[in-house]
């Protein structure tokens, strides 16, 4: 029998657990009662009872297994730890415990699996949140497809199911700052999309705070592109070269007596600005670089665990 391995990182998720476990379960028995069953939560140090209602179900429950991390590593990092803990033939890497992600997919994706897929992603075509936020992340993923070395699908996400060939392949690339929905379309191998609705929170609200998110799309084009730093060396080499004319024609004017007045302050205080605004802002996007490669030669690891529950 082969086993089919989802994993969804929870925080403070205690009002979603129950109906995300039981709902899994009866798709696997309904839908795909020949396959068995890993779902596998990674717990980021939630403070509510998450854990605590996690560990009453995997004791009834062993295809229900746990990993408590021993302080919030953030929702990348989390999650990417549990997907190397899995052990099925194929992976789905990421199932949201709110179900914002339809697990009533994953049947679809089985199959599309079976018959050869070894990437099946989901496409969210439709997101049932404001309009704002919804136009931002089209915006950013449309970007983001275009400036990554990548074979990206816009509007694809960390819902996904991989072969236990891509996971291995995944495995072999070392990087301290995970960003799996572009990790899986990096390592090649044949791929196919669903379309399918993001659903509004049933529960709660989202402990993805702007901040992270903002942190996360930065992190995804800086880890999959160089066009940012190369964009920082045209705009220089395009600004230098209009202070250059910009010089000679000061001083073509000053010749044939065309400035007479007093050397124009507000312009240099005009480039002053904005010379030294795009100096830090060039500094910055170099930083993020150096940044990430801080980050890499350290070798931390992904996480610090508390325990595992259920894991052999």
């Amino acid at each position: 029998m082969k086993t089919i391995s989802v994993v969804t990182p929870c925080y403070n998720e205690e009002a979603s657990i129950i109906e995300c476990v039981d709902t899994v379960q009866e798709i696997f028995r309904r839908h795909l009662p020949n396959y068995g069953l890993e779902h596998i939560f990674c717990d980021n140090c939630s403070i509510d009872r998450t854990v605590e209602i996690l560990k009453t179900i995997a004791d009834q429950n062993p295809s229900v297994k746990i990993i408590v991390n021993s302080r919030d590593f953030g929702i990348l990092k989390n999650t990417y730890n549990g997907v190397l803990a899995a052990n099925g033939d194929a992976i789905v890497l990421f199932l949201p415990v709110d179900l914002q992600d339809p697990p009533d997919l994953i049947p679809e994706m089985v199959r599309l699996w079976e018959h050869g897929s070894e990437i099946v992603y989901g496409v969210r075509a439709r997101r049932e949140e404001n309009f704002l936020v919804r136009l931002t992340r089209k915006a950013y993923y449309r970007v983001l497809s275009r400036v990554t070395y990548v074979n990206y699908p816009p509007d694809a996400g960390d819902f996904q199911l991989v072969d236990r060939r891509v996971l291995e392949a995944m495995k072999r690339i070392e990087d301290a700052q995970p960003f799996m929905r572009m990790m899986t379309f990096d390592c090649g191998f044949r791929s196919v999309g669903i379309k399918y609705t993001w659903r509004a929170r049933k529960h709660g609200k989202s402990r993805n705070r702007f901040s992270h998110m903002l942190e996360q799309g930065l992190n995804g084009i800086i880890s999959f592109s160089g066009i940012p730093v190369r964009l920082a060396l045209f705009a220089g080499m395009l600004i230098a070269a209009a202070s250059v004319l910009y010089a000679v024609l000061v001083i073509l004017l000053t010749l044939t007596g065309n400035i007479r007045s007093f050397p124009g302050v507000p312009t240099i205080i005009a480039a002053l600005f904005f010379f030294g605004g795009m100096q830090l802002l060039f500094l910055g996007l170099i930083g993020e670089y150096i940044l990430a490669i801080f980050n890499q030669v350290r070798r931390r690891p992904l996480v610090i665990e508390r325990e595992r529950i259920n894991f052999k």
